[in-house]
């Protein structure tokens, strides 16, 4: 049975599969934001860091 959380940028609801792991990339369906697990129990999610440009340094 999946787990469903709620997507903190449009309120849309996620469903999420019972083996997701904490520190996992979800993306919303509805507004396609990449969202971070940041917990599994209870299950959680938080907009996911932005990557930064890595300039070869």
């Amino acid at each position: 049975m999946a787990k469903v959380v709620e997507c903190p940028e449009c309120g849309c609801e996620i469903e999420v599969a019972d083996d997701v792991l904490q520190g996992e990339i979800l993306e919303c369906p509805d507004c396609a934001v990449e969202l971070e697990v940041v917990s599994v129990e209870p299950l959680a999610v938080e907009l996911a860091p932005e990557e930064e440009e890595d300039w070869g340094e």
